[in-house]
């Protein structure tokens, strides 16, 4: 069985308990205006150019035949949509200027890359499966978790759960850990920024919050600002899982204004034309309270 991966993350410290190897799985079926790893939405390969590499020796023009790169006006012009054989083109260029965004591999060659980590899961780390949304790949990240639950590596999954819950009953019984995402607790809200109904992920963080691991079982909601910054937002989430489960815990999450950089490597417009700031301790603390009043007794701010 192979799956299309992006990124393994070695040392992580925000994706779970202790020192973790992250697995970054591609695609997601969900098209968040804020998206923190615009690479992985797509579940296509394709590749990446990096102009910051480049020094302008125009191999890659030279060497593709039907228009991947070109040169216009001084600079290096990419169409990854055109059929090329990309890994010749990576091969020949003298400075890494041309990577893939992901590859195709293997449950085993997953594997030999987590155990090069093991001797730091000794000490409360593990695995934990991302992406994109590791579920559009369930059967492949079933098969990743199950092979370290036989080897006795903890392991976590962060999902947005916007999949089949055939999918996500799939994969409960081989999880140590789960980190699910509410971001918008009003439906049409949710369409506007997120693409989708939001219907699907309430029905499957229900089954989550009443599953054999509800205890290690953290609903997240991101702070992007003036989207799910509204008291009424965050009460309202903060209502609805703690209405579920009691002992339920909710991690806010700070802004992150690394994700912009990324944006044009993929071709896609970032939703903010200036990037706001991280909030300050203050304010998290503020958001951390609104949570509270609604009935959250377990809140973590992530700052």
């Amino acid at each position: 069985m192979e799956g299309n991966i992006f990124d393994i993350r070695r040392f992580s410290t925000h994706d779970g308990d202790g020192i973790r190897t992250t697995v970054f799985l591609k695609g997601c079926p969900l098209s968040c205006v804020w998206c923190q790893n615009p690479e992985g939405i797509s579940i296509r390969r394709r590749p990446l150019y990096f102009e910051n590499r480049c020094i302008h020796c125009e191999t890659c023009v030279h060497t593709c035949r039907n228009g991947g790169f070109r040169a216009e006006d001084g600079a290096i012009v990419l169409n990854p949509n055109v059929e090329e054989d990309w890994e010749k083109l990576i091969y020949h260029c003298p400075t890494g200027a041309i990577e893939m965004d992901s590859k195709t591999a293997s449950v085993e060659e997953i594997m030999e890359e987590i155990r090069k980590d093991q001797v730091f899961y000794k000490h409360g780390g593990g695995v934990t499966l991302s992406g994109g949304e590791p579920l559009l790949q369930w059967e492949f990240a079933r098969e990743i978790l199950k092979q370290c639950r036989k080897e006795k590596i903890h392991t976590a999954i962060e999902t947005a759960l916007f999949v089949q819950t055939e999918a996500l009953e799939a994969v409960i019984p081989y999880l140590s850990m789960a980190f699910s995402d509410l971001k918008l607790i009003d439906d049409q809200a949710h369409r506007k920024y997120v693409g989708v109904s939001n219907k699907l992920i309430k029905k499957n963080i229900e089954i989550l919050l009443k599953s054999e691991v509800k205890d290690q079982v953290i609903i997240r909601t991101p702070m992007i600002p003036g989207i799910t910054t509204t008291k009424e937002n965050i009460q309202g989430i903060a209502a609805f899982i703690s209405a579920i489960y009691p002992e339920v815990s909710y991690e806010i999450l700070n802004y992150n204004p690394l994700a912009e950089a990324k944006y044009h490597l993929v071709d896609m417009k970032y939703c903010f034309d200036e990037n706001p700031k991280l909030y300050s301790k203050e304010q998290m603390q503020e958001f951390g309270h609104w949570a509270r009043q609604a009935g959250v007794k377990n809140v973590i701010i992530e700052s």
